[in-house]
Order: structure tokens, then sequence, then C-alpha cells
């Protein structure tokens, strides 16, 4: 089962948390309130989110302050962030917004569509993210487990050429996921974020199948007669 992605709702208004509720209801994953910068940093100490949707104006701290404690924190700082907001002072009040790390601004009353589509971007990225990360930790296993020394029992392990191609063909349908992701971004002239996060994970799983590619057998004897050559 696919665990489902969490998205952080803070609003000091329960009304303004209902109507983000009812806009985000459809992209199926779990939604979770804030209503205060404080309770949003809290919930942030254990729990890993998708995407924040963050408002402005909160009284005590507000959502500029709440943003820089969220980007001091590595736990927490590559999470992206949307700021919400009923007011708009013109250019200078945006790039505060940019400048305390929002990958987007959106001002109310806002198109529930529009947002609606860049939140289910963000979570589209943080899922095959994910996958990455399981991919990467499989292998890992798998490795450390195949020269601890022990023998495996008949059935329990599979063998190195078998288990390379089951993590070979894990990987190539989350590439295939992450390229048709970029194109959708590309075609949909998305966010320059969300374009330099797809970016990202695209590099993440070349590494990743440079080192597969590595591992299997006769690369390293090809390496050696290719730098000879």
């Amino acid at each position: 089962m696919v665990q489902k992605a969490k998205i952080l709702l803070v609003d000091d208004r329960p009304e303004n948390l209902l109507a983000l509720e009812a806009i985000l209801s459809a992209l199926d994953q779990t939604l979770v309130r804030a209503s205060s910068g404080e309770e949003a940093l809290k919930a942030l100490l254990t729990d890993d989110f998708a995407v924040i949707l963050l408002d402005v104006q909160m009284p005590g701290m507000d959502g500029f302050e709440t943003a820089a404690h969220i980007k001091r924190r590595e736990r927490t700082r590559d999470i992206p962030i949307i700021f919400l907001t009923a007011i708009n002072h013109g250019p200078h009040h945006t790039f505060r917004g940019y400048a305390a790390g929002a990958v987007d601004y959106i001002s109310k009353p806002f198109d529930p569509w529009v947002l609606r589509a860049k939140v289910s971007v963000f979570v589209e990225l943080y899922m095959k993210n994910c996958q990455l990360r399981e991919q990467a930790a499989l292998l890992r296993l798998q490795l450390e487990g195949g020269t601890g020394g022990k023998a495996p029992a008949a059935g329990e392990a599979k063998e190195p050429a078998g288990l390379l191609a089951e993590l070979s063909a894990r990987l190539a349908a989350v590439e295939e996921q992450a390229e048709a992701l970029s194109k959708q971004l590309d075609d949909e002239s998305a966010d320059a974020a969300a374009v330099a996060t797809a970016a990202h994970l695209e590099r993440k799983l070349t590494g990743l199948r440079r080192a597969l590619d590595a591992l299997e057998p006769g690369a390293g004897s090809t390496s050696a007669v290719t730098s000879q050559n």
C-alpha cells in the first residue's frame, strides 16, 4: 500500500482551514491542521510533509517568521512552502515572501483549481523522492547483507544477479514516472521551483542508475579495460 503524503495547513482562522480542506480533499492525501506558527513548528518536529500552505498574517508568530524557523532546521528546510495572503502591498511584499523561502505566493481569494494543481505537483514530487529513497535503502541493505558473511537460507534471499535485475526494474519504473512528470511540468510552464525539484530528482535517479550499472557482473573489468585503452 502506498503511504499517503502529508500536507500541512497553517492558518489562525478555522473557516480558512476548513476551506483549504474542502479544496484539497480531492487529492486524497493526509491533511494536517495548525492554527499558529508555533503549532506548525511542533507538527514539523515529528512528521514529514510534502508541502506547507502557510498563511502570512497570523497573531504572534506570522507566516514570515514561521517560514524562517522552518528553513533554519535541517530536517524541514527543503519542504516547499506556499504562502497564502489576503493582502498585497506590491512587489516588495511578494519579494519578502520569496526571500523567506516560499516557492509560491498566492493572494486570497485564490482559484481553488489552481491551488489544487500547484499542491498536487509538490505531492507527486514528494512521492517520487520517497520511492527513490526506498530503492536506495533497499540496495544498501541488500549489499550489506551480501557482505555480512552469513549464508542465506534456501528461498530467503535472491542471488546477486536476480537482486540487481529486480532493483533495476524498480528503478526503471521510477525513472519512467519522473520523466513523465518532467514533461508535464514543461508542457504546463510550471513554477521554476517545481521544475528545479524535478530536475534534482532526475539527477538523483541518474546517480542511482550509475551505481546499479557499476554492480553489474563484468562492470569492473569493463572499466579496467576501458581505462587501459
